[in-house]
Order: C-alpha cells, then structure tokens, then sequence
C-alpha cells in the first residue's frame, strides 16, 4: 500500500469517527449549498446533514439529476435537490425559492458553485470571461441577495468558497483568480454591513488543490503544471480531501462559531500563509 493510500485511508477512518461522534449541532437548520451535487459542494452537503442540518443540494442541469439525486439517498437526514444554474440571473433565486417552499427559511447559504478555465492569458476570451464572472462571482451576489429576506435572524450563517488563488496569484489564472478576488471581497465587504442588519456571519473559506472529479479529469498535463504547487504544500505534499474543506465549513455554521465574523479561512495545508 503506497503512502498515498494510506494517508487517504487514515482520513476516512478519521472522517468516519468525526461522524459518528458529531452531535447534531445543526439540527433543524436548513442549509443551502450551491453546486452541491459533486465534489466540495457534496462532502459539504454530507458534512452539514451529518451534524443535523437539512440540506438543499444543488446542480445547474438536467442531465445531473440522477447524480444529486443519488447524494439525496446518501445523505443521513432530510435534503432535497434542486435543478437551477448559478450562472443565470433567475437560478439563484430559484433554488431560494424552492428552499423556502421546503422547508420555510434559510439558516446556511454556502456559495460553492464555481468553474474554473485555465489558459494562458492571451488565450483567454470574452466567453471564457462571461461564464466565469457569471457563476463564480455574479451567482455568489444574486444567491446571498436572495437569501437575505430568508435568513434566520440571529444566527444566520453565510460562507463563500474561495480559492487560495484569490490570494496566490497563480498563471494561468487570470479571470479564474480575478473571479475569486471578488468572492474574497464580497466576503469583507458583506462582513461589516449585513450583520448589523440581519444577525448573520459572513466568512470564506479557501480550499487549495483538492481530489475532485473536477481535478482528477484535468489530465495528467494538467497535473504536471500542478504538481509543483502540491510539492510545496507545508502540511503535506498532496491534494486534499473534499471531506477537509467540509470540515471548516461545518466549523464555521457550528453556533459556537458565533464570534467569528470576516474570516477568511485557508483550508490548503498552508499552501498560502495569509
């Protein structure tokens, strides 16, 4: 058994006990998770029902039904999924909607979905531009904007999943990087305003490479790129598990995280050192 087996192995029987042992802290909350039916988007989603909570799963087409559905099976609590795209102008308030017909508020809203187009930036294009801007960033706004009517007051939580890119300034990442900069400061700007208004928290949470779907179809020149990235992981020279990023994100709609306000948490073995 190679190293890498063994240390993925040692995860899941640590993820496994975190599971068994949590309490239901988030009993009765109904969280919200956009693009959730794969990836981070998923071990969040299992993350928070496994504390409790009641999960509104999403995903942008038709054609990932049976995948979101098959997750609803997965989960261990009441979820529903919902058919809506992040990077329309009415998807957002979509999956809001049908959130409230469900189950008559919102407590989490985690803005998870994201694409992410890697060239180099001559290369770049306007539609590579629209698409990006569109979800990643456009979506992050509509969906905490129509949330807001919704959110429990106090205790709401909001969390948008950033990037260490935001920070990092990696290649290849121009409209990528620029994307999650804005995520980054919709975090701090929404920090300070809507608190005072809405009995809320606003934190992001930043992953570094993980072992998604998304990842582990780049292809191997896509990882030859990668790799010295992982390499100069301080923590460990690997990719991280969805079930690490979850981890935070659950940490963070906890109550007891109550006082923590504006964070931005950098969920990548010390990949970027704030």
């Amino acid at each position: 058994m190679s190293h890498t087996q063994v240390d993925r192995q040692a995860i899941a029987i640590q993820d496994a006990k975190h599971q068994s042992e949590c309490h239901k802290s988030l009993a009765g909350k109904v969280a919200v998770i956009s693009g959730s039916s794969s990836g981070i988007g998923k071990a969040i989603a299992v993350e928070l029902a496994s504390r409790g909570a009641l999960v509104v799963l999403n995903y942008p087409t038709v054609s990932l039904k049976p995948e979101a559905e098959q997750v609803c099976r997965e989960l261990q609590g009441t979820s529903i999924a919902v058919c809506a795209d992040m990077g329309s102008t009415s998807g957002p308030g979509e999956l809001v909607r049908s959130a409230v017909e469900a189950f008559g508020k919102v407590d989490i809203v985690v803005n998870n979905a994201a694409v992410a187009i890697n060239k180099p930036f001559e290369e770049q294009t306007l539609k590579d531009w629209d698409t990006l801007v569109s979800i990643n960033a456009r979506g992050t706004f509509l969906l905490t904007q129509e949330a807001l009517p919704f959110l429990s007051k106090p205790g709401g939580r909001i969390i948008n999943i950033c990037s260490a890119s935001s920070r990092a300034a990696p290649p290849l990442q121009t409209i990528y990087a620029g994307t999650k900069g804005m995520v980054d400061s919709f975090t701090r700007c929404w920090a300070k305003e809507l608190p005072p208004k809405y009995g809320c928290t606003v934190n992001a949470v930043s992953p570094g490479p993980t072992m998604t779907e998304g990842f582990l179809a780049a292809g191997p020149d896509a990882m030859k790129v990668l790799q010295p990235t992982i390499d100069s992981i301080p923590v460990a020279a690997r990719m991280a598990e969805p079930s690490e990023i979850a981890y935070a994100v659950g940490f963070l709609c906890d109550d007891r995280s109550r006082w923590i306000n504006g964070v931005h948490l950098h969920a990548n073995g010390g990949l970027f050192v704030d």
